[in-house]
């Protein structure tokens, strides 16, 4: 047999140390268990969550406990009305459910769910941890009783090795008792070992054991004390999803328009063997049930049969790897998630559906409630933290929860689009969530139908008052008063700005003069017509004395206008420097006359306009200048 981890190890050493204290201390000494019988459906170890059913036949004078089958006897005379359960706390500290089921006669009929409590017995060793299956009626002497009990383990099967390659199937090791630990004696007990399939490295010896394909069996034990205990550890390959959820977020919203939605936020990790060395995605595609034994790429979620609008998704955005399948009786979804899952790897997704609230809103009694599954529709998956928030429509009042089993519980309120008051939200909090768990809860509440209405009148009311605003505005004259200060100061301006547009516009023209006299002198200097020229300067003389004259009583507008105050220096440059243009290029004209009328050779005539030309060339770039400054003002 291989050997067993460190921490099974040192476990199991400490637990049969403190056994062999038990078993010297005193037992209920009228109950005696004739028969403990753990069969194929005892201990469950295909997946990671470990399953163990436990069966009780209990009779008065012979009460009997079946482990999948005990049978118990009362030797006292007194009648009995409670069966004790023990677990070592190493154990029971990972117990994720318990349940008893009863029913009493020779032969074992119909069944009843028995109430199960923690207990402590007077003198009971405090290594153990006891509960408590109490009976409907006492058990009176010479009767049966037959008493199934399904336990729920987590966190049993432990990876060993704890690191694997990409390559390597994952092994896991088990602990448990051969012999039925009870506070009883036990006269004849078995146990039988479901295992997944794949191969068995090693496993406790011993006379009685046999393993045959994936069952194994420790044959039958004989008058064993109370609190008998003998170590079994099972170390074989699993390479079954280790689906562990760090947390789950479930929220369920209800909407009496006729929807319940439900969203719910995943955090899933492989708590199976951690991945060693890298990873090598070709040789995952090209060998997966070889290259990637160990790892799982799948969910399934059995969701209710008329889910409808249903969407997995995460951070990046929609995922296309699932498949959904439905019909008239369940609606099963198939998600992939982006890249498969080894050991120590997480992600993070939500899965979102809708359900007809016809199906899970009722009436009674005059109140509402809703009545829906605890845990999550994800098949074999341990969650280790799940809230569960359930949002009410705005305005319920009198809120009550009913939950099979206890929870952790507040309320919140949530704010959506046209709430007021906001929406009471139950939050229900429960660890280590087993699909056990997965059972009805409800929540009932107060609900008036007038509430409905509330929305859809705030948005009436919206929209009337946006019209009848819309319809004010343009019914209403919103200009300035013409008496105000600042609507003067804009008409001011305004003119002001037209009158230097005019003004403008008259020395734009004063430079068209200017270059019909430069076009008079180049035509005398190809023709020789002195004639033309001087009547070309007397028309712009004329042009001249005209555009002044319109210019005369804008300027003195501008001038005495408050507004201008900015403008009217440049305005007056302007006008020093359009003067001094005409004035030079008058001058440079009749010169150039005289010197043709004279007969001067033209190097002669270049050489006495020169100085002049310069000039006027200057000026003229000034006044563009002056005109392009004005126009930005």
């Amino acid at each position: 047999m291989a050997t067993p981890p460190p921490p099974l190890r040192r476990a199991t050493m400490l637990l049969v140390a403190i056994l062999v204290g038990v078993i010297a201390s005193t037992a209920s000494a009228d109950l005696v268990i004739t028969r403990a019988d753990r069969r194929v459906s005892a201990v469950d170890l295909t997946s990671h969550i470990v399953r163990v059913l436990a069966s009780l036949k209990v009779r008065c004078s012979a009460l009997f406990l079946c482990f999948h089958f005990v049978q118990v006897e009362n030797v006292g005379p007194d009648p009995v009305s409670q069966v004790l359960i023990s677990f070592p706390n190493i154990q029971a500290k990972n117990l994720a459910a318990i349940r008893a089921f009863g029913t009493e006669g020779k032969v074992k009929g119909q069944s009843t769910v028995l109430p199960i409590e923690v207990v402590q017995p007077s003198g009971a060793p405090p290594e153990l941890t006891f509960f408590s299956a109490l009976l409907p009626k006492p058990l009176e002497k010479g009767k049966i009783l037959h008493l199934d009990v399904l336990t729920v383990f987590t966190h049993s099967l432990q990876p060993f090795p704890e690191e694997i390659t990409q390559a390597e199937a994952q092994l896991v090791v088990y602990q448990d008792s051969a012999h039925y630990l009870s506070p009883y004696p036990v006269k004849s007990q078995s146990l039988t070992i479901r295992l997944p399939g794949g191969r068995v490295e090693s496993y406790t010896r011993h006379p009685s054991a046999k393993l045959v394909d994936s069952e194994l069996k420790y044959g039958a034990s004989e008058d064993l004390p109370p609190f008998s205990y003998l170590p079994v550890i099972v170390h074989f390959e699993n390479n079954n999803p280790f689906a562990v959820a760090k947390e789950v977020i479930r929220e369920i919203e209800i909407s009496h328009w006729g929807n319940v939605q439900i969203t719910e936020h995943y955090t899933i990790t492989h708590g199976g063997a951690k991945l060693k060395g890298e990873f090598s995605r070709i040789d995952y595609q090209s060998r997966p049930y070889v290259r990637g034994v160990s790892s799982f790429r799948n969910l399934i979620a059995r969701l209710p049969p008329r889910a409808h609008s249903i969407y997995y998704r995460d951070e990046i955005g929609n995922i296309s790897t699932s498949h959904l399948w439905s019909d008239s009786k369940k609606t099963q979804l198939e998600i992939e998630p982006r890249f498969p899952l080894f050991g120590g790897w997480q992600t993070t997704f939500t899965v979102g559906y809708g359900l007809q609230l016809q199906d899970f809103v009722f009436y009674s009694d005059g109140k509402r409630f809703l009545n829906i599954t605890f845990g999550s529709p994800m098949e074999e998956i341990l969650i280790e933290k799940l809230i569960v928030r359930v949002v009410l429509p705005e305005g319920s009042k009198d809120i009550e929860v009913s939950a099979p089993f206890p929870t952790k519980q507040w309320q919140e309120v949530k704010y959506s689009h046209l709430d007021i008051v906001g929406r009471p939200v139950v939050v229900l909090e429960k660890p280590d969530v087993i699909p056990e768990h997965n059972l009805y809860f409800q929540v009932y509440y107060k609900f008036n139908n007038i509430s409905l209405l509330q929305e859809p009148l705030m948005l009436i009311t919206g929209f009337f008052l946006l019209f009848v605003a819309c319809i004010v505005y343009m019914r209403t004259d919103m200009s300035i008063s013409k008496s105000s200060p600042s609507y003067l100061a804009k008409l001011q301006w305004d003119e002001v700005q037209a009158t230097v547009q005019k003004i403008q516009g008259l020395f734009e023209q004063c430079l068209a003069v200017h270059d019909k006299l430069e076009a008079s002198l180049r035509d005398l200097s190809r023709t020789g017509d002195i004639q033309s020229c001087k009547a070309a300067r007397k028309a712009a003389d004329a042009q001249f004395k005209e555009l002044s004259k319109e210019l005369k009583p804008l300027l003195t507008y501008l001038q005495s206008s408050p507004q201008s105050y900015q403008i009217w220096p440049k305005v007056e440059e302007l006008i020093t420097k359009e003067r001094e243009m005409q004035e030079k290029l008058m001058t440079r004209h009749s010169t150039v006359v005289d010197s043709f009328e004279k007969k001067l050779r033209g190097q002669d005539i270049e050489n006495r306009i020169a100085l002049q030309q310069q000039k006027i060339a200057a000026l003229r770039q000034e006044v563009e200048s002056l005109l392009e400054y004005i126009s930005e003002i």
